[in-house]
């Protein structure tokens, strides 16, 4: 990816988080946010706007609401992904949201989980899994053609999946999309797990209330 795209990319991503965190924050704000001046923030307010990917609501006073829809949910989260995936924190912050996962499959007496997406993240995953008493019985990835993964069965068909108490979404080219996918394929959406990583909290409960 070139600097120009690379930067283009990142004022987008914390233009939509911003967003995502407060829907009436003002385009000043949003300029402080970015860390650039008041019209280069509306320049992109108004190209993420004719994307679709945000919506302007006007409100009283003279003010607007922005927030994003669901083609901006997933935009954010594939940014996201993207720039952790490059980033050295994205080590550390994929390792506790990992063992946050794991903690709460103990709580939950789900001893049996399933990775969905070959990753960094996947290999964190099955690394921070031996200390614990969870077990990882594969992963299902529909594009690879290996057939092993950290000494674990790799499936591409999904209805090679053996009954599993869980599943993880550790994918990180479209994690979005891919929980939408493995959602659509479970009857209990809680066991569908993002880890916090992913930064999908919000698109993914809005998916799973749609779907319900």
């Amino acid at each position: 990816m070139n600097n120009s795209g690379s930067k283009e990319e990142r004022l987008t991503l914390e233009l939509l988080d911003a967003i995502e965190r407060r829907s009436d924050v003002s385009q000043r704000h949003l300029a402080r946010q970015m860390g650039v001046a008041l019209g280069l923030a509306n320049s992109y307010l108004k190209r993420c706007a004719k994307k679709g990917l945000v919506k302007v609501r006007e409100a009283p006073a003279n003010r607007y609401v922005y927030y994003l829809t669901p083609k901006g949910f997933a935009e954010k989260a594939r940014l996201t992904a993207q720039f952790l995936s490059t980033s050295l924190s994205f080590y550390r912050q994929a390792a506790e949201s990992c063992t946050k996962i794991y903690e709460h499959c103990e709580k939950q007496g789900w001893n049996n989980i399933v990775l969905c997406g070959k990753s960094d993240l996947a290999e964190i995953a099955f690394m921070r899994a031996i200390h614990t008493p969870v077990s990882i019985l594969g992963l299902w990835d529909p594009d690879q053609t290996r057939a092993s993964f950290f000494n674990r069965e790799i499936w591409n068909h999904w209805e090679r999946i053996p009954d599993t108490d869980a599943y993880v979404i550790t994918g990180l080219s479209d994690p979005l999309r891919l929980y939408e996918f493995v959602l659509s394929k479970t009857t209990d959406p809680e066991r569908v797990i993002t880890p916090e990583v992913l930064g999908l909290r919000a698109a993914a409960e809005a998916v799973s209330k749609k779907q319900a």
